[in-house]
């Protein structure tokens, strides 16, 4: 028998990597902010007074990139469901059909 590429269980697989493609690029933004704010905390206080009004716009990055990163988790856990369920789904039709 062969399973096509269009079936639910490759639906589920990329989702999956559609999930950990979201939380690696919303994880790899928050690490990105962090080394940006451990250099400039090495600045002179007149650069940190500067920086201040951009540490807000970067509070509300972190902000949702974290939104992101879960997401990509519930998006991970909905498409590991669809390949167990189709994948259980396919051991049953084989058992009652054999």
């Amino acid at each position: 028998m062969e399973i096509s590429g269009n079936s639910a269980f490759y639906a589920g697989l990329s989702t999956i990597q559609a999930g950990q493609n979201r939380v690696d690029q919303a994880s790899s933004q928050i690490a990105g902010n962090t080394v940006e704010r451990s250099v400039t905390s090495q600045s002179s206080q007149a650069q940190v007074d500067r920086l201040r009004s951009v540490d807000r716009s970067q509070q509300s990055d972190l902000a949702s990139n974290m939104v992101e990163m879960a997401q990509g988790k519930f998006q991970v856990e909905a498409g590991a469901k669809v390949a167990k369920a189709s994948d259980e789904m396919l051991g049953t039709l084989i058992d009652t059909f054999a």
